[in-house]
């Protein structure tokens, strides 16, 4: 049975005071995720020489969208808490989910090429940027104590605050999404991947990795014994398998990766 989750002190919840303004290492690592997508995200550009096309509005209408998803799904879950804060406004600075974020942010990024009319698929290009960002973005959540584990005898075990060890569950998928990194990196590097098939398949692996992760994770179930988050993660699988199953058997072909 899975608990509630509790707001734990974290690691390093704040990583440093100046003149009475307090700077926390979640708020910093989640601009770090951020910047580290967009480069990653540019450099992939430049190589597939597609500087002309409205390549910034796409970062933009996908850095937009995934903002709003994080915000909104973590509303729609912990709507208990927004109930509970008597400040709505400090609710809407906190709380983020990463998989409203990635939902949020292919929303937004399907809208602008809708509004701008271009049909190409340029999943290969976040593909990596995504997986980098999520990457650099859990040591955030690992500092401050979010997202964290069920308790564990194992020797890595961490104790975020409650005097309980606990699996760091965010540096698990901190390592997977560096992985998913260079493996992504390399397959767009060798030209020849499918267009769009880099984002199926880092979405699959993604949702795969989450679905099962959830299970040493401390959240809230929804029914059936699964969490809101493994519920989620089998309908984006679902939908997946039936939108792209093309993509997902045909992962490359002598095309040029776009």
């Amino acid at each position: 049975m899975h608990d509630i989750p509790l707001n734990l002190p974290g690691i390093l919840p704040v990583l440093f005071k100046v003149a009475g303004f307090t700077v926390r290492t979640y708020t910093v690592f989640m601009i770090l995720a951020f910047l580290t997508g967009i480069l990653v995200y540019s450099q992939e550009v430049k190589k597939a020489r597609l500087q002309g096309e409205p390549s910034f509005l796409i970062a933009i209408g996908a850095f937009v969208g995934s903002v709003i998803g994080a915000k909104v799904l973590e509303l729609i879950i912990n709507i208990d808490k927004v109930k509970a804060v008597s400040d709505f406004f400090i609710f809407i600075l906190s709380g983020r989910t990463l998989i409203g974020g990635l939902i949020g942010g292919t929303l937004g990024v399907w809208l602008i090429k809708k509004i701008l009319k271009i049909r190409g698929r340029r999943g290969n290009l976040f593909a990596p940027a995504i997986a980098l960002g999520v990457a650099v973005g859990r040591i955030g959540c690992f500092f401050n104590g979010c997202c964290y584990g069920k308790p564990t005898n194992l020797p890595w075990g961490i104790n975020f605050g409650d005097g309980i060890s606990r699996h760091p569950t965010m540096l698990y998928e901190s390592a997977f999404m560096m992985i998913m990194y260079f493996w992504l990196k390399d397959l767009n590097a060798k030209g020849n991947a499918v267009p769009g098939s880099l984002f199926t398949l880092l979405m699959i692996l993604y949702f795969g990795f989450r679905f099962l992760v959830e299970f040493i994770r401390v959240e809230r179930v929804a029914f059936l014994g699964f969490t809101w988050f493994q519920v989620i993660a089998i309908i984006v699988l679902a939908w997946l398998l039936i939108s792209d199953r093309k993509l997902i058997f045909k992962a490359t072909n002598h095309e040029k990766s776009i």
